[in-house]
């Protein structure tokens, strides 16, 4: 049962990059629709909403640059056979260890905020965040997830900073999505929730 299921999955998340493929060449030649990507910031799965903030490279690097303000709103495929796992918002877009930096979304202000903090520890080699965020009122400190080096870092936390909600300390799910209206998705793709590997 549970190998048909993911045969299912597989052969959807395939057609996905097969029309996303298809669309890029349509865009290419005839300016048919387009495609973006971005890192939420925000969902909620009642209304379909999903809050962006975009790729400011516009796909010309390897790796994504999410600093595109301010972030947009886009609503998701009615279709779920349009849309991949649903998003998961964090507001945590970056993590500098070698310069003790952190970079948050500040959704009041629509900003970045800069925050320096003071290592605590550090756990190697972890392969999800299961789990994370950790807020320790207690021991006064946060314990987050960085997914690009797979690891855990604790840190001195302030109580302004203990206060925040929990998802200030998650990173939010890549997505990329294909649209004509930029508000509406036709079809939307969860690419960190999906292993192309089992595609």
């Amino acid at each position: 049962m549970c190998d048909k299921k993911e045969e299912i999955v597989a052969g959807r998340t395939l057609a996905f990059l097969l029309a996303c493929f298809a669309v890029l060449s349509m865009t290419a030649c005839s300016g048919y629709g387009t495609v973006e990507q971005g890192r939420v910031v925000g969902y909620n799965s009642k209304s379909g909403q999903v809050i962006l903030i975009l790729d400011s490279t516009g796909g010309r690097k390897a790796k994504p640059v999410y600093d595109a303000l301010p972030p947009i709103s886009v609503q998701s495929p009615q279709d779920p056979d349009e849309m991949g796992p649903p998003p998961q918002a964090g507001k945590l877009m970056r993590v500098d260890l070698g310069n003790r930096e952190i970079v948050l979304y500040d959704a009041a202000a629509q900003q970045f905020r800069t925050i320096r903090y003071t290592p605590l520890g550090e756990r190697q080699n972890v392969a999800k965040g299961t789990g994370l965020p950790v807020i320790d009122k207690a021991k006064q400190a946060i314990t987050i997830y960085c997914p690009a080096e797979h690891i855990a870092l604790t840190f001195a936390a302030s109580q302004e900073l203990l206060a925040l909600p929990a998802d200030t300390w998650k990173t939010g799910d890549e997505v990329r999505y294909y649209f004509k209206d930029p508000a509406r998705a036709l079809r939307m793709m969860n690419v960190t929730r999906t292993d192309l590997n089992k595609s």
